[in-house]
């Protein structure tokens, strides 16, 4: 007999609001007769020893019920583990979390009764799956969103820190803040499918998915299943542009600004010739002051129950 779907539930998502309205999604999800095992989680990591387990064991199912921390601990524990004859299992989300810019990208509904409808629904499309290596992380860490350098992983930092905002509001905070304490770009080594560009650059975001932060499109043509990465490069402005600029990035309208380039690759270097590095993955940090990452895109590796038909994804 197949194990049932496996349920992993970050009570302290969202700030706390996961734990809240977990009766509320049990209720649902009882409602529409699914069944299931749930398992919260203890501890940072532990989503990725659970999924990873939950794989090994043969499940064809496996949901994160967070944000996007949880989701992607659950990428990483889906994609490490043994087959041991098993297909990988598909990952399903319930997103109960601040800003779960994954199920954004991927066609998952931020409203919990329509999540948990299309988690019922079953319908499956592929998306590739980024490694990332360096920083904090030698050994590499998978990804399903995105990852950003420089400017707008600071702002992830600042948000972070912010206990009384939740969502999109604590982003926008942080920005301010951040506006002050980065607005000297470092200078990278950054080299796409083979092609070498330095100079300074104020953020580079390399994506799956299509937002971060709960309202930045950084790459809003992104499809998560069409074999390449979409990129975001912002170079150096004055500091007086950068709010301005930043907010061109809720719309997704910032390639038309001159600082602004949105391109593509499959596989990605960077390397700082002066400052830093600071990354995150899927809004997790990979370093605070890293000196090289190398990136490259898995294409076809994760099935992720969607709203979105995976047979009408055109890659382009």
């Amino acid at each position: 007999m197949t194990p049932k779907p496996k349920i992993i539930y970050n009570l302290a998502a969202g700030k706390g609001n996961a734990g809240k309205v977990l009766p509320k999604v049990e209720v649902l999800l009882r409602e529409r007769g699914f069944e299931y095992e749930l398992t919260p989680t203890e501890s940072p990591g532990h989503a990725q020893f659970l999924s990873q387990e939950a794989a090994e064991e043969g499940r064809e199912l496996v949901v994160a019920a967070g944000g996007d921390g949880t989701v992607n601990e659950t990428i990483n524990g889906l994609m490490r583990a043994r087959q041991n004859g098993h297909g990988r299992p598909a990952l399903g989300v319930i997103p109960v979390g601040s800003g779960n810019d994954f199920a954004f990208g991927m066609g998952i509904p931020n409203e919990t009764g329509r999540a948990c409808d299309t988690l019922v629904d079953g319908k499956r499309r592929t998306i590739d799956v980024g490694h990332v290596t360096g920083g904090d992380y030698p050994q590499g860490r998978y990804f399903g969103n995105g990852i950003g350098l420089g400017f707008d992983t600071v702002v992830g930092f600042e948000a972070a820190k912010i206990t009384w905002l939740r969502g999109a509001a604590s982003y926008f905070a942080a920005l301010i803040k951040t506006i002050f304490l980065y607005s000297r770009a470092p200078v990278y080594e950054l080299v796409l499918d083979g092609k070498t560009q330095r100079r300074a650059f104020l953020l580079v975001s390399v994506m799956n998915g299509q937002r971060m932060g709960g309202a930045f499109l950084m790459a809003p043509e992104s499809h998560p299943g069409d074999g390449s990465f979409d990129l975001c490069l912002a170079g150096q402005v004055s500091q007086a542009r950068i709010l301005p600029l930043a907010l061109t990035f809720i719309s997704g309208k910032q390639g038309g600004d001159p600082a602004v380039k949105m391109t593509r690759a499959q596989k990605i270097s960077i390397r700082a010739v002066d400052g830093t590095i600071p990354a995150h993955a899927d809004g997790e940090t990979l370093c605070t002051a890293g000196e090289y990452l190398s990136v490259e895109l898995l294409p076809a590796a994760l099935q992720v129950i969607s709203t979105v038909d995976g047979s009408k994804v055109r890659a382009r």
